[in-house]
C-alpha cells in the first residue's frame, strides 16, 4: 500500500509485483497455512488440547516456504487489489513465491516496466473511480482483509478519488463472497491460484464491474477479461455468482454510538451465534494492558462479556494489529471459541473471530471507545449494521467531563 501511495504520488510510470505467497505446511495428515492455522492451533495449545512437543511442530511447518501467507490475508488480498486496480500484471497476484510462474510474472513485469517507461503511462490514468469501484467489489469477492480498507482509502485519497466507507458498505451489500480461502473459508491461495487466480475471480464478477478501467498493459480491464472463462466446474475455491460460498455481506461497515464515524467487521469470518449480541464490557487500556491482564481469572470474564480494547488507534498507538484479542485461557481451557471483542485498533488480515475493528473517532482523541467502563451493556446488532454503548447519556456527559487526552511523545513516528 505505501508503494502504491509512493507511485500515486510520483505519478511515474510503474509495475507492481509482489513475493506470492508461501506453499502449505503439513502436520499429522492436514495442510497447514501461516497464520489463519496459526492462530487455530495456538488457541488449542491455550486451551491445553496441545502439548508443547506438538505446538513446535505446528511452528516448524507453518512457514514452508518463502513468501507470504498463504490465506487470505493482508498481503494476498492487496496483490489481488493492486491486480484489480489494473497496476499488475493479468494474474500476477498469486502465483506461490516457490514457483517458476512467480519468476516467469517477474520478467514480463520488467519487460512491461521497459514498455511503460517509453509509452508513458502513468498511475494517475489508472487510478481512477473505475478502477477503485472494481477493487471494493473484489474484495468484498474474496472477503479479504479489513486492513485493506485503510490501505484503499489512503490510495485512493492520494490519488484525488473519494472513495467512503459508504462505498464500501454499497459493494458488501452486492457483492457475495466468492472466494473459498482462509480464514473466511476453508482453502489456501495455491488453490486460488490453481482455480484460475484474480483474472478468474473478476470474470465471475463480470457483470458488476467497469469494463472501461485502464490497465498497465494497454488494455481495459473488458478486453482482458475478453480471454478468460468464468469458473470451472472441476475447482471449488472460485465460485460463480449463481453459486457463491457465502452472501453479500463479507465485510459489513458500522456505526452506532460506539463507533459513530464508522467500524468495520469481517463478517464472513465472524460466529452467526454473536452476530447479534448483548453483554457487559470488560474493558483493557491498551494493548500491553491487555497482555497483562487478560488471562487473569479474577477479572469474572465470562463467554458473554465484550471485551474493549481502546487507545489501540492511529494517535493512540500506531493502530497496530492488536484488536484480535485472544479468549481469556480459563475459557479456553472451558471450550469457549470466540467472543465480541471491539477495538480501535486493526487486526492481521488473517485471524478470525466476531471482532469489531477500527472505531471511529478513537479513544485516544475522546471517541466514545474511551467512556466505556467495566460492566456497560454493549451490544452488537449485525442486521442493522450497529455497534452501540447502552449508557445514559447524562452519565457519558459526566464521563467525559473526566477525559483528558493521552499525552503525544515528544517526537518519533508516534507523534
Amino acid at each position: 500500500p505505501a508503494q502504491a501511495m509512493a507511485a500515486v504520488s510520483a505519478n511515474r510510470p510503474c509495475v507492481f509485483v509482489v513475493a506470492g505467497p508461501m506453499l502449505t505446511g503439513h502436520w499429522r495428515g492436514a495442510r497447514l497455512g501461516a497464520c489463519t492455522d496459526c492462530r487455530r492451533l495456538w488457541g488449542r495449545y491455550r486451551s491445553g488440547d496441545l502439548s508443547k512437543q506438538e505446538i513446535k511442530e505446528v511452528e516448524a511447518e507453518l512457514c514452508f516456504t518463502g513468501g507470504t501467507c498463504m490465506v487470505m490475508g493482508t498481503a494476498s488480498t492487496m496483490a489481488c487489489l493492486m491486480e484489480a486496480l489494473g497496476l499488475m500484471l493479468p494474474g500476477g497476484s498469486s502465483p506461490p513465491h516457490a514457483s517458476g510462474q512467480r519468476l516467469q510474472y517477474c520478467v514480463a513485469s520488467g519487460r512491461r516496466a521497459v514498455a511503460l517507461a517509453r509509452n508513458d503511462l502513468r498511475p494517475q490514468q489508472i487510478l481512477t473511480r473505475a478502477a477503485f469501484n472494481n477493487a471494493v467489489k473484489v474484495l468484498m469477492a474474496l472477503a479479504g482483509s479489513t486492513n485493506t480498507i485503510v490501505h484503499l482509502l489512503a490510495i485512493a485519497r492520494r490519488a484525488g478519488i473519494g472513495l467512503t466507507l459508504d462505498d464500501f458498505q454499497a459493494a458488501a451489500a452486492q457483492v457475495p463472497v466468492l472466494v473459498d480461502c482462509k480464514p473466511a473459508g476453508r482453502g489456501y491461495m495455491e488453490d486460488f491460484h490453481h482455480a484460475g487466480g484474480t483474472p478468474t475471480l473478476m470474470k465471475a464478477l463480470e457483470s458488476t464491474l467497469d469494463l472501461s478501467a485502464q490497465t498497465i498493459t494497454g488494455r481495459t480491464i473488458g478486453q482482458i477479461l475478453s480471454e478468460y472463462s468464468g469458473p470451472g466446474a472441476w475447482q471449488s475455491t472460485i465460485h460463480p455468482l449463481s453459486a457463491p460460498l457465502k452472501p453479500p455481506g463479507g465485510l459489513t461497515i458500522l456505526y452506532g454510538s460506539l463507533a459513530p464515524d464508522g467500524a468495520v467487521i469481517k463478517t464472513a469470518a465472524a460466529s452467526e451465534h454473536l452476530l447479534q449480541h448483548q453483554g457487559p464490557a470488560v474493558v483493557f487500556e491498551s494493548p500491553e494492558d491487555a497482555d497483562r491482564r487478560i488471562d487473569d481469572p479474577s477479572l469474572g470474564i465470562t463467554p458473554e462479556h465484550v471485551m474493549i480494547l481502546r487507545n489501540g488507534g492511529p494517535v493512540g498507538a500506531g493502530m497496530p494489529e492488536a484488536g484480535s484479542l485472544p479468549i481469556p485461557k480459563y475459557l479456553a481451557e472451558q471450550g469457549v471459541r470466540d467472543m465480541v471483542r471491539v477495538s480501535d485498533a486493526r487486526m492481521s488480515g488473517t485471524a478470525y473471530g466476531t471482532i469489531v475493528l477500527h472505531c471511529a473517532p478513537e479513544a485516544a482523541v475522546g471517541g466514545p471507545l474511551a467512556l466505556v467502563r467495566d460492566g456497560d451493556p454493549v451490544a452488537l446488532n449485525l442486521k442493522q449494521r450497529r455497534i452501540d454503548l447502552h449508557v445514559d447519556a447524562d452519565e457519558l456527559a459526566r464521563r467525559r467531563q473526566t477525559f483528558v487526552e493521552p499525552p503525544l511523545p515528544e517526537r518519533g513516528w508516534l507523534r
